[in-house]
């Protein structure tokens, strides 16, 4: 049974390590990617990602092209949106970026970090109702981060918490609707 990357479209057969960098790698090889590609791997709308530009989640494309970091972005916040609200996830961006504009104040890069994360939930062994259990994955996902302010380890820690948090909830609950649509009313 074939398995979707996170927050895309894109289907694989199992999620393993290293395997969402090699993606990105491919997807961008010749450069930035257009509006529709986007679309396309991700199942959204076109305007709600120019919404997302509008409302400064990420930057505009340059060139109407989308670089790595910014599809790495738009990701990201369509994995969380189905189970965090807006707000919720604006302040997590804030932590992970600060600045949408300055990039040197960001805590990592959210390519980095997708990548982190995907590294982290291709252990199946995570128990999302054991806490320790996901702190352990996300201190493991963390390890070979370069702090480059005081404290940003701690937080990419907690990050990558919260968004395994959301994207389980959000899995839970197609699950729920899936199991629903079979029951006769």
């Amino acid at each position: 049974m074939a398995t979707t990357y996170p927050g895309t479209t894109i289907e694989v057969l199992s999620l393993s390590k290293g395997s969402s960098k090699i993606l990105f790698d491919g997807i961008f090889a010749a450069g930035g990617i257009t509006l529709s590609q986007v679309s396309n791997m991700t199942g959204l709308e076109p305007y709600l990602i120019q919404n997302w530009v509008r409302r400064k989640f990420i930057t505009p494309p340059v060139k109407k092209l989308y670089s790595k970091e910014q599809f790495a972005r738009i990701v990201i916040i369509n994995m969380l949106r189905e189970s965090l609200q807006i707000e919720a996830i604006c302040n997590l961006i804030h932590v992970i970026g600060g600045k949408i504009e300055d990039t040197t104040d960001d805590l990592i890069r959210d390519d980095d970090l997708y990548h982190r994360y995907v590294d982290m939930i291709s252990d199946q062994k995570i128990d999302p109702s054991d806490q320790a259990s996901v702190l352990r994955a996300a201190q493991t996902a963390a390890e070979g981060f370069e702090e480059q302010m005081p404290g940003a380890k701690t937080k990419l820690i907690r990050i990558l918490q919260v968004m395994f948090y959301a994207h389980a909830a959000s899995r839970l609950r197609d699950s729920a609707k899936e199991i629903l649509s079979t029951l006769e009313f």
